[in-house]
């Protein structure tokens, strides 16, 4: 796919280069795509050069060998501060994501001086994709908007839902029986999470492979939100 500029359809797009693979959409297919294309589609690029940080920003940037108008724009986007230490910064956007840097990052944008910001509302991004996918094909997909996000207890990144269209991001097992009759309590499968983490396997992000399609999965058709995904503060042992 070419670079994606502010204003471009994702959908149109990501239809064209469906084609030129000569696939074509499907009923029940799952589209794939990378936050740092809707973030820029929608224009959600910061200029470094037009923030003033403040002096909180300063003395976080110091301690954490960051731009200080890097650490700004962070918390900008950012509800709480979960943890500082060293380089490291995690906080809870807006959103309710707790991520790294609140998902700011410099990272395949063009401009040294500028950085991306999450979709202010990542589902209802997906719900447009989705919607003008359907304009244009007349296929029934979902839809998920996926960014890549460390784990607290694991080494390595992996790729996470952040906004759904057209499915039902967990499938609920609460109730229903395991091999051996005994009731399952707590099983609770996140599978918008694994849908996004198995399409990062193939949607490499320094050969221009920001969307990938995925089909033959059985999952519940459904108006659900990436929300669905964030442990609500009273569960949360270790907030």
């Amino acid at each position: 796919m070419p670079l994606i500029k502010k204003g471009d359809d994702i959908a149109a797009v990501a239809l064209a280069a469906a084609k030129q693979q000569g696939l074509s959409f499907r009923d029940r297919d799952i589209l794939v795509v990378a936050q740092k294309i809707v973030s820029k589609a929608e224009g959600k690029i910061i200029n470094l050069r037009t923030i003033t940080p403040s002096k909180f920003a300063e003395k976080i940037a110091k301690s954490n060998d960051k731009d200080p108008r890097h650490v700004e724009a962070i918390l900008n986007d950012t509800a709480r501060i979960v943890r500082m230490q060293g380089a490291h910064l995690i906080v809870e956007t807006r959103h309710g994501f707790v991520c790294a840097n609140a998902g700011v990052d410099r990272s395949n944008v063009e401009d040294e001086d500028c950085v991306i910001t999450l979709p202010i509302n990542p589902d209802e991004s997906a719900h447009k994709i989705r919607e003008r996918i359907r304009e244009l094909t007349g296929a029934n997909i979902g839809v998920i908007i996926a960014d890549t996000f460390g784990r607290a207890w694991r080494i390595g990144q992996v790729n996470v839902a952040i906004g759904v269209a057209g499915l039902r991001p967990i499938i609920d097992y609460r109730g229903s029986g395991d091999m051996f009759g005994r009731t399952l309590n707590v099983t609770q499968i996140a599978i918008a999470d694994e849908l996004a983490s198995a399409a990062e396997l193939v949607m490499k992000k320094s050969d221009g492979t920001p969307v990938a399609l995925i089909r033959g999965v059985d999952y519940a058709v459904g108006e659900g939100s990436a929300r669905q995904l964030i442990r609500p503060p009273g569960e949360d042992l270790f907030r």
